[in-house]
């Protein structure tokens, strides 16, 4: 700040205002206030009226090219072909529930020749189901989970010859399955900052699709990115990880619902930090409803429903410390409500505080208890919750606290229905 330039403007500063406010003052006199560029996408008299991921990337790419902006959607049905990539400073908002992004058909072949690490290019037996532009994974028996796939965009097609801008990871064998599919992310924010998405619905088309795992891809993916938010977003019958984020820093997700998906609910892994899940709902998902993977620290978890789900409502695991979980409620799924995982001292989800929740009637595919500490978990706080049994479920359990666990404090809870608190021997 030029203190100088600013007593000539005759400008006082008290202490007790910001440099935010300060520098808002200052807009139109000192600098350029621009308005927010906006490009809309959909019908008749949007910017592009295509209903395509192809219309939807070009006005994101011209947005990045002005330093960011805003793409609105229109009302409509987008066929999505390739991940919508986002860019720092962008907003991708569309017009509420009459926004819907459907995936494409899936399509799937087989490698001609080994793929090895580092490629930008795979010689495939069946080249006619991919297109330019089109996302794709690739994988072989031994390298088909977490990390060690690799998610690309195709940039070109010779004959058999796919080429694409991301390298592949690992070396991939024909003999041993290797494949290319079209799975991929319907919206993806990778090495970015200070992006919204929000007010729309996507739709996986799970049946007709090859599932993608969590760590690389889901209906909306973040990634090595931070200060995001995705807000009021409908996300039904993705075939993997519905809502991901990894290797993250306040990520937001706020009033968005997991639906019908074959993964996980919400999945914050991999050293995300300071994530804030609120007023959501994961339901009907295969796997857990909401999942903490490797290193989510400093979370809140407010005011959300996990129901239905195949596995747990929430789990937490390897190193998900120091988070907040109040006033959600989770009921009636497979397996336990609250599930800390198997993990030796040095890597269980530590210091973690529950308040305010409704657990209940949980463990309707095997039998399960309200909350279960496994693992070597230490200073856990589960104060204030209701947690209960009412006919549905086989929780038979309120809290089963394991032998290695310690420090378990359980106080002001409203328990009925079942055993209140069960020490493993």
């Amino acid at each position: 700040m030029n203190y100088r330039f600013l007593r000539v403007l005759g400008l006082t500063f008290i202490g007790i205002f910001s440099w935010q406010a300060i520098y808002s003052q200052n807009i139109g006199l000192v600098s350029i206030k621009h308005a927010d560029e906006i490009i809309t996408v959909g019908g008749q008299g949007a910017d592009l009226p295509e209903f395509t991921s192809k219309a939807i990337q070009i006005a994101l790419d011209a947005i990045k090219e002005r330093g960011g902006g805003i793409v609105k959607l229109n009302q409509g049905t987008f066929k999505i072909t390739g991940p919508v990539r986002i860019s720092d400073n962008t907003s991708l908002t569309g017009s509420g529930k009459t926004t819907i992004l459907q995936k494409c058909d899936g399509f799937k072949t087989s490698f001609i020749i080994d793929a090895d690490w580092g490629m930008l290019k795979a010689e495939v037996k069946d080249a006619s189901g991919f297109s330019i532009g089109m996302g794709i994974e690739l994988y072989d028996d031994e390298h088909n989970q977490g990390w060690d796939v690799t998610t690309a965009v195709i940039t070109d097609i010779q004959g058999n010859t796919i080429y694409f801008d991301n390298r592949t990871v690992n070396d991939y064998i024909s003999s041993l399955n290797g494949t290319v599919t079209n799975s991929f992310s319907i919206i993806e924010v990778v090495d970015d900052e200070n992006v919204k998405i929000s007010d729309l619905v996507i739709e996986g088309n799970k049946n007709s699709n090859d599932y993608i795992n969590g760590c690389r891809g889901g209906g909306i993916y973040i990634h090595k990115s931070k200060n995001c938010i995705v807000e009021n977003v409908k996300i039904n019958e993705f075939n993997g990880d519905t809502f991901s984020w990894q290797i993250t820093e306040n990520i937001t997700i706020r009033g968005c619902e997991a639906a019908n998906g074959n993964g996980l609910g919400f999945h914050p892994g991999t050293g995300s930090d300071h994530s804030i899940v609120e007023n959501c709902v994961s339901h009907h998902n295969k796997g857990d409803g909401i999942f903490l993977c490797w290193r989510v620290q400093n979370g809140i978890f407010r005011n959300n429903t996990s129901y239905a789900n195949g596995d747990n409502g929430i789990s937490i695991g390897h190193k998900d410390t120091d988070n907040i979980f109040e006033n959600n409620h989770v009921y009636e799924n497979g397996s336990h409500g609250v599930l800390f995982r198997n993990e030796n001292e040095q890597n269980s989800g530590h210091r973690n505080t529950f308040t305010n929740n409704v657990i209940e009637n949980n463990g309707v595919s095997r039998e399960s208890a309200g909350f279960y500490i496994g693992g070597e978990t230490h200073d856990i706080r589960i104060v204030n919750n209701t947690i209960r049994s009412a006919g549905k479920g086989n929780q038979t359990i309120a809290i089963f606290i394991g032998k290695k666990s310690s420090k378990i404090t359980t106080t002001e809870n409203k328990i009925s229905g079942s055993k209140e608190i069960v020490y493993e021997k």
